[in-house]
């Protein structure tokens, strides 16, 4: 896209279309979507994560302990593909069916499946064989295919025509609806044409928080993202900065430090809409995170309540050009191939978002008609003085806001490279006091974490999927400087 005469922006949609093909296992037609993006001028912030279905109401999942986490009663309206049709129409330079021609491309004539991809592929086939239209649309021959094997998927490609032909109209109100929807009906799901017409995206901005002379900002709540800035504000006020990066006094205070904002995540974060009484600013007051420093244990792992603030599956992928636009993207199906339904003849796989909502009566984040779940993917970017310097995203689930505060602190602070900072070792809050952390960490701080009462699981870099994959590009002085994680199938390139 970019030899095309296309902008970074172009170049991270054709990615991300072309990756609902070749990425089947963590992102799809169904997934949803956030991006930040530096044109040049701004920051803007998108928030296209999808809603409810409207007969979602709390009755409807009574009597059961938990919200389900595969089959129709776990996907949400799919907001990816309106990512797509509203980044391209306010930013990008060519025309929208020219950045899914390479997609199509690859569905219609197939591609090779790559190692880790085949991993995940026959992973998610043995869990979701059974789920409507899962094994017709994933599993020819009745397996999922091989490392090096072709896949072609050509109701998919029909899909991505349609949607470039109708630029997105087709996906939520035309033909693609009309199939969602009544397969949604064959299975007694909530789902409807309705649904689908009503989804809309936010111009969200983004929250923010400075640690020494840079600022990581984040889309606002439904996202978890706002835990990165929590943990990042906390840390101000410890010796953070003074300390070696793979020390154990380093691993401590982060790990603490993220206990301690997830704590209040997990109570208080939830849509927007929804956060009336407990809000982001009051999350981020300064007074407030100062107070939950004063929390941690220098020698000591604990476990952590909330605060009471109102007192005081996943791809990402980052790029730059040279007219100084940068992107940070991230779409995703949530659990791997999201919730196994694929709709017949059309290549849809829909995410499991639904699963982010709690039952819990009273709670923010209860499920509700029309409502966002709270979500785990969120896009980075990282300003200084007023000046894009990293757009970057580390996809994985609740690692995700971890891996922005070890990313941010690797790069910012240490002054560590973006390819250095994706191979260093990770560590990663489990629950409790559980950690895990990787077997190539520094023995020695890692032996000291045990002693100051922190249960860590040992995990090693090649099995660990849950410690995410990290995408960034920086800017620097005439250009840009990239890194891409070994524990994924990715790639950083310049043109």
């Amino acid at each position: 896209m970019l030899r095309n005469g296309g902008n970074a922006l172009d170049a991270a949609l054709a990615t991300a279309i072309a990756l609902v093909v070749v990425e089947p296992t963590g992102n799809g037609l169904g997934s949803d979507a956030f991006c930040i993006l530096w044109d040049g001028h701004a920051l803007h912030g998108l928030n296209a994560s999808g809603r409810s279905p409207n007969g979602w109401t709390p009755e409807r999942f009574a009597g059961r302990s938990a919200m389900p986490e595969r089959g129709w009663e776990s996907a949400t309206v799919p907001g990816a593909v309106s990512a797509w049709v509203e980044l391209s129409r306010r930013f990008g330079k060519l025309p929208f069916a020219k950045l899914f021609e390479p997609a199509i491309a690859y569905a219609d004539r197939g591609f090779h499946v790559s190692p880790i991809i085949g991993r995940l592929w026959a992973r998610g086939a043995a869990l979701l064989k059974e789920h409507p239209g899962f094994a017709e649309a994933f599993m020819p021959g009745g397996r999922a295919p091989a490392a090096g094997e072709l896949f072609v998927n050509k109701p998919l490609a029909r899909s991505l025509q349609l949607i470039a032909e109708t630029n997105g109209e087709a996906f939520y109100r035309g033909e693609l609806a009309e199939k969602i929807a009544a397969f949604a009906a064959t299975h007694s799901a909530c789902m409807t044409q309705d649904d689908l017409a009503a989804h809309r995206n936010d111009w969200s901005g983004t929250l923010s928080q400075r640690f020494a002379d840079a600022a990581l900002h984040e889309i606002p709540p439904n996202g978890q993202g706002i835990a990165a800035l929590m943990a990042l504000g906390i840390l101000q006020h410890t010796e953070i900065a003074d300390c070696k990066p793979d020390s154990a006094d380093s691993w401590h205070l982060q790990i603490e430090a993220m206990k301690l904002a997830f704590a209040d995540v997990d109570a208080y974060v939830a849509d927007l809409a929804a956060m009336t009484d407990v809000t982001p600013s009051k999350l981020l007051d300064p007074d407030f995170l100062a107070k939950r420093a004063t929390l941690i244990d220098r020698k000591r792992a604990q476990v952590f309540g909330p605060g009471a603030p109102k007192h005081g599956g996943t791809v990402c992928l980052a790029t730059g050009d040279a007219a100084g636009m940068m992107v940070s993207y991230i779409q995703s199906n949530y659990s791997g191939f999201g919730s196994g339904v694929v709709v017949p003849g059309t290549g849809i796989s829909l995410q499991n978002r639904g699963f982010g909502f709690t039952l819990a009566e009273g709670h923010p984040n209860r499920v509700a008609p029309r409502k966002r779940p709270f979500h785990t993917i969120i896009p980075g970017f990282v300003m200084r003085d007023a000046a894009p310097a990293m757009a970057f995203g580390l996809m994985g689930g609740p690692m995700q806001a971890q891996g922005h505060v070890q990313m941010f602190l690797r790069t910012q602070i240490w002054k560590q490279n973006p390819q250095m900072a994706a191979d260093a070792p990770r560590w990663r809050v489990i629950n409790g006091l559980k950690v895990a952390v990787e077997t190539n960490g520094n023995g020695a701080a890692l032996a000291e974490l045990e002693v100051r009462g922190h249960a860590l699981v040992h995990e090693s870099p090649e099995e660990a999927f849950g410690f995410g994959g990290a995408q960034l590009v920086q800017r620097i002085a005439g250009g840009y400087v990239a890194g891409s994680d070994p524990r994924k199938d990715g790639m950083a390139a310049g043109f």
